[in-house]
C-alpha cells in the first residue's frame, strides 16, 4: 500500500515542532513538507549542520517518514509578473525591491538551492526511510513555475501564438539552468498542474515539457482537484503523463454548486462563498470520482505517497485532516500482479 502523508503547507502557522505530533494522532504515515513557515528551512538546511538531523529526529520521535518537500511560495515567483501579493508570500531576501525581474532571478536561484537542501534532508534520512515503504525512489521537490501569461488567459484582445510562446520562451530561460542542478543532484521537480500555472491543463502540460525539451528532471506532483472544475479530464492526465507523475496529491473539489452568479473564474468572490461555482472539499466530499484515480495511478505503476492537501472552509482542518487519512486509506490497494483469470488454464492449477 502506498504511504498516506499530509502535506504541510496549509499548516504553516502551527510550528513543525508542534504539528507532527498532531499529524501522527490523526492517522498519517508521514509528511510532506513545505518550504515556509519553519517546516523546511532551506537556508537552514545548507548552512547549519544540526537542523537536518534535528529535523529527522524529529520525524523519528512520532514514527513520521517524508517523501518529498514542497516549494511553491518561492516557485510562483519565478515566472510570474510580479506585483504586491508577492510581498506576504516571499521572504524579503527574494522580493528585494518587488521588480519582476529581478525577483524572477532571485526565486529561480532559490529553487535551484531547494534541490541541494532536498538532497541532503533525503541523504539524511535514508536509513531511516528503509522503515517506510519504497514510494518512488526519488527524491522530489514539488512547486509551482508561475506564469508571464496567466493573463492573457482569456484572448483578448487579441492574442496571437507568438504572444503565448514568449511566455513558454521565458519559463524555459529560467527553468533551464534550475534543472541543470536537479540533474546533479539527482532530483526531480514535481509541478503541480494549476491555473496561474504556465501549465494548467493537459495541452499546456504538454507544451511545458516541449519548452524544457523534456527535461528528465522536470515532471508533475498530479492534482486532480485544479483540473475537474476547469472541465479537464483528470484521469487523461494521469494516462497521458504517467511516467512523468514524480508524486500525487489527494485534493477535492466539487463544482456545479453555486447559485448561477459565479463562473468557472471565480467572479472575485473568495473560497467558500456559496454563490460560487466551484470550491474545495475534504477529501471524499467533492466530486474526483477517486476511485478512477487509484485505478489510473496503479495502471501506470505509481508507488508514491498519497499525499492529502487538506482545504474546506466549511471543516475544522483537524476533522477533516482526520477523515481525509482515513478515506485514502480506505480507497487505496495494491495493484494485481496477476492475471484474474489465470487460474482457468490448466498449467497454471
Amino acid at each position: 500500500m502506498r504511504p498516506v502523508t499530509l502535506f504541510t503547507g496549509q499548516w504553516a502557522d502551527i510550528p513543525i515542532a508542534e504539528l507532527l505530533p498532531k499529524v501522527a494522532e490523526m492517522g498519517y504515515d508521514g509528511v510532506e513538507l513545505a518550504c515556509w513557515g519553519d517546516h523546511f528551512d532551506v537556508t537552514k538546511a545548507l548552512e547549519d549542520e544540526s537542523y537536518i538531523p534535528a529535523l529527522w529526529d524529529l520525524l523519528k520521535k512520532h514514527e513520521l517518514g517524508c517523501y518529498a518537500i514542497s516549494s511553491h511560495l518561492v516557485g510562483q515567483a519565478i515566472c510570474d509578473n510580479i506585483d504586491e501579493r508577492h510581498g506576504a508570500i516571499l521572504s524579503p531576501e527574494i522580493y528585494g525591491d518587488g521588480t519582476t525581474e529581478g525577483v524572477n532571478q532571485r526565486a529561480a536561484d532559490e529553487l535551484a538551492r531547494t534541490a541541494i537542501a532536498c538532497r541532503k534532508f533525503v541523504d539524511a534520512g535514508a536509513e531511516y526511510m528503509k522503515n517506510f515503504p519504497a514510494g518512488t525512489g526519488k527524491a522530489v521537490v514539488n512547486g509551482f513555475t508561475g506564469s508571464s501569461i496567466w493573463h492573457a488567459l482569456y484572448a483578448f484582445p487579441p492574442t496571437n501564438q507568438e504572444f503565448y510562446e514568449a511566455g513558454f520562451k521565458k519559463f524555459a530561460g529560467l527553468f533551464g539552468p534550475i534543472l541543470e542542478t536537479y540533474e546533479e543532484h539527482d532530483v526531480y521537480f514535481g509541478l503541480e498542474v494549476h491555473p496561474t500555472e504556465i501549465a494548467f491543463d493537459i495541452a499546456s502540460a504538454h507544451r511545458a515539457l516541449e519548452a524544457v525539451n523534456n527535461h528528465p528532471r522536470f515532471g508533475f506532483n498530479y492534482d486532480p482537484s485544479h483540473l475537474g472544475y476547469q472541465g479537464v479530464d483528470y484521469v487523461r492526465f494521469i494516462r497521458e503523463f504517467g511516467s512523468q507523475i514524480h508524486h500525487a496529491h489527494v485534493k477535492d473539489a466539487w463544482w456545479g454548486h453555486g447559485d448561477g452568479t459565479v463562473g468557472v473564474f471565480g467572479g472575485h468572490t473568495d473560497f467558500g462563498d456559496a454563490r460560487r461555482y466551484w470550491d474545495f472539499r475534504s477529501p471524499g466530499r467533492g466530486d474526483v470520482d477517486f476511485e478512477e484515480v487509484i485505478v489510473a495511478l496503479n495502471d501506470i505503476g505509481y508507488a508514491g505517497p498519497l499525499s492529502v492537501e487538506w482545504e474546506d472552509g466549511r471543516m475544522d482542518r483537524f476533522h477533516g485532516a482526520t477523515e481525509a487519512c482515513q478515506f485514502v486509506r480506505g480507497l487505496d490497494f495494491p495493484r494485481s500482479d496477476v492475471a484474474f483469470d489465470a487460474a482457468f488454464d490448466k498449467s497454471e492449477q
